[in-house]
């Protein structure tokens, strides 16, 4: 139906429609000149400068060094003297080198021995936490202490209680009536000493981080079990572990990651003989010969080869957690 515009009374035209406003989809139009210059950079490049601090920060102390310590470990580095191009030579001398393979299997050991216990321990206390306990705040921040002690500390204190002549452990063995153990020049039992600090600083930090994702896993799934007749073992066997498998399969690549870098614990552990892992390089890991070839002999290039063999075994282990963690997405997807 057409609708009319009657004039007023006065005589004077009707008044005109006011000018629509953009839609709600509608853009700006930027302004001109000098300003919508700077409203166009601002747009535009501002994003870019806000992340760029981060860039920057990476590419000085992570891009860099890495790729430094690549063309490094191409040459024949010496402190004080320049480099010397040798190619895939200090690799070829790694893959020779008896020091390298004893450093290779004791990382992996003292990386099994420690890891192991310490997540096993760490889902037992987690598992204990989960539920209702008098004083559950306490024993939450309790059990993170190890972690905030600092490496030195703990590993003086464990020196002393393994120390082979006055030791407290040695001294519990002979009531016990075993012989005295030699903690520090004996293979295994070094290896278990400083494994045992290892564990002492890591399993609550891991227990903590269990117990977040315990938290997370819906109570409906325990009293479904619980209705089923499931005691609290089995529920944890069925419901829990299952629930937080991601969580343990992370708590593992990073376990893993720190037992390859492991440093600080044998260094301090062996004292004055610490940097070669002890007198017979009993517990000489791979950060130790690394530290040992770099500032200990001199020799800057194998160190560095030494370094990128580490970050492939390092890629090796998260391609691995990559894997499976795909293969269980597919699994719980089909």
């Amino acid at each position: 139906m057409a609708t009319s515009v009657r004039a007023r009374p006065d005589g004077s035209p009707p008044p005109s429609a006011p000018p629509s406003s953009p839609g709600p989809r509608g853009r700006r139009a930027a302004p001109a000149g000098l300003r919508g210059a700077l409203y166009r950079w601002d747009v535009t490049a501002a994003p870019y400068l806000f992340v760029a601090p981060f860039f920057l920060t990476f590419a000085a102390f992570g891009l860099f060094p890495l790729v430094y310590t690549g063309w490094l470990s191409l040459n024949r580095v010496e402190l004080g003297g320049g480099a010397r191009w040798k190619g895939l030579e200090n690799y070829t001398d790694l893959a020779t080198s008896e020091f390298f393979w004893n450093a290779l299997l004791n990382t992996f050991t003292i990386g099994v021995i420690s890891t192991v216990p310490q997540l096993l321990m760490a889902l037992g206390l987690a598992h204990l936490l989960h539920y209702k306990l008098r004083g559950r705040g306490f024993f939450r921040v309790a059990v993170l202490a190890p972690y905030a002690t600092s490496i030195a500390a703990a590993t003086l204190v464990f020196a002393q209680l393994f120390n082979t002549d006055y030791g407290l452990i040695n001294t519990f063995l002979d009531v016990l009536g075993i012989g005295p153990v030699d903690w520090e020049a004996s293979r295994w039992p070094a290896q278990i000493a400083i494994s045992t600090i290892v564990v002492w600083r890591w399993t609550g930090y891991n227990a903590l981080i269990y117990l977040a994702a315990m938290q997370a896993v819906p109570r409906d799934l325990y009293e479904a079990a619980a209705l089923d007749g499931a005691p609290r073992w089995r529920q944890f066997l069925s419901v829990t572990i299952p629930s937080i498998r991601p969580t343990v399969l992370f708590t593992i690549v990073v376990s893993t990651i720190g037992a390859t870098q492991l440093f600080g614990e044998p260094m301090l552990y062996g004292g004055s003989v610490g940097v070669s892992g002890g007198s017979g390089n009993q517990f000489q890991t791979l950060s130790l010969l690394m530290y040992e070839k770099g500032w200990v002999t001199g020799a800057l290039g194998q160190a560095s080869a030494l370094a990128w063999v580490m970050l492939l075994l390092l890629l090796i282990v998260g391609g691995g957690q990559a894997l499976v963690s795909r293969h269980h997405r597919k699994k719980l997807g089909g």
